[in-house]
């Protein structure tokens, strides 16, 4: 195999690079701010007893879940367009991440507010607490807390998904990768250094996270 790497290619085009991955951060908390709180008011659904809201979150959830992304992804960019709703690749990556993880989150968020003790809700109301108060203070924290791992998973998860809006042109970092592969046609220097750039950005929020549990969920340890 007569084949001689050239990195330059990668090295005359930093620039390039860290617009992708800044684009590719912004893409991800964007979408991931939005589902979470979609993922809250779902898991607010799932245990309500309300079987309206609930029957409505149990059908996000499935739907979204048992359907591919990449579908999701192309019925908001090509499918809505057909009935008069055109949106932008950044507008129809956000609306379809945030979607996506809303379901995911929904079920993490879910399991959570289930393992908050009833007594400790009971108390709450024992000492004049309103429904709201109950559920930022004494539900939503601490379910927040013993979800805390599995939730930082599904934002890694999210975050490589954004990879694949690339498919419809929104301008991340994979999205910079098929750019100049198509350029220079050095799709190993090219793919291999978007796979360390997914891999540090990856080790970086995890390294964030790991201090916000530290600094806001390291008393669960103590009050479980």
């Amino acid at each position: 195999m007569d084949y001689t790497l050239q990195f330059s290619v990668v090295w005359n085009n930093i620039g390039l690079f860290i617009q992708g991955v800044l684009l590719t951060l912004q893409l991800a908390i964007t979408s991931i701010s939005f589902g979470l709180i979609l993922g809250i008011l779902g898991a607010l659904g799932r245990t309500s007893d309300n079987r309206l809201f609930n029957g409505i979150s149990i059908a996000y959830v499935e739907f979204i879940r048992n359907t591919p992304f990449l579908i999701q992804l192309f019925f908001f960019f090509f499918g809505l367009p057909s009935i008069g709703l055109r949106l932008s690749p950044w507008q129809a990556a956000v609306i379809a991440l945030a979607i996506n993880f809303g379901a995911y989150s929904t079920e993490i968020v879910r399991a959570g507010i289930e393992g908050i003790r009833k007594g400790q809700i009971e108390a709450g109301l024992a000492l004049g607490f309103k429904k709201l108060q109950i559920f930022r203070h004494i539900v939503l924290i601490p379910a927040l807390g013993n979800i805390y791992p599995a939730l930082v998973s599904q934002i890694v998860i999210a975050i490589l998904f954004t990879s694949v809006v690339s498919q419809i042109s929104a301008e991340e970092l994979t999205f910079v990768g098929n750019y100049l592969q198509s350029r220079t046609f050095r799709s190993f220097e090219v793919y291999l250094a978007i796979a360390l750039i997914y891999v540090g950005i990856v080790w970086l929020i995890k390294a964030i996270a790991f201090l916000i549990q530290k600094r806001f969920f390291a008393f669960m340890q103590y009050t479980r």
